[in-house]
């Protein structure tokens, strides 16, 4: 039975209860790892973009974050750029680094899409590694900035919400390659 384990990225700095915020905004990073019964090359080719999911999203992913409608562009190329339409607005993806059957990167570059009230997305990736039995672990990130204060409420919701939209994710490219 494939397994999800959840990991956080360190955010680098910390947030005393009831001090006004005087800083700059930082980056932060979610990471949800899911396995999936298949090798890497079966799992690479089933990478999908959330625009690209062919099910439609949970009534509480589409509740949280707006609704994905689909995918234009190159991304099978560093430097490749693809425009991700949603309900409201898009973001325009590039793809900065690319290993076969083990890592895609991408940013974001532009962002004309309202995310969580403030929330910028800076990118993200997806990184695969073979398992000794020949299934796959499959992890994705994502890197985004929120203003919203205070963080020590804020921070766990905002993860909580991209664990989920990260699960439903990766559960769609599993079907797929476990399908191929």
């Amino acid at each position: 039975m494939p397994t999800e384990t959840d990991t956080f990225a360190s955010e680098g700095f910390s947030e005393g209860l009831g001090e006004p915020y005087t800083g700059a905004v930082q980056e932060l990073a979610v990471v949800t790892t899911m396995s999936v019964s298949a090798s890497p090359r079966r799992t690479w080719q089933s990478l999908v973009f959330y625009e690209e999911v062919k099910e439609r999203p949970p009534w509480f992913l589409r509740l949280l974050l707006p609704v994905p409608v689909r995918t234009q562009g190159e991304k099978s190329r560093v430097g490749g750029e693809a425009i991700c339409l949603y309900e409201g607005g898009h973001l325009l993806k590039r793809t900065t680094h690319i290993v076969e059957n083990e890592l895609y990167q991408f940013e974001v570059v532009e962002q004309q899409l309202p995310v969580g009230g403030s929330m910028r997305l800076h990118g993200g990736w997806y990184r695969l590694r073979e398992l000794a039995d020949g299934r796959t672990e499959l992890a994705v990130q994502t890197r985004y900035a929120s203003s919203k204060r205070p963080r020590w409420l804020w921070r766990p919701l905002e993860r909580f919400v991209c664990h989920l939209f990260h699960r439903f994710l990766l559960r769609s490219v599993r079907r797929k390659a476990e399908r191929s």
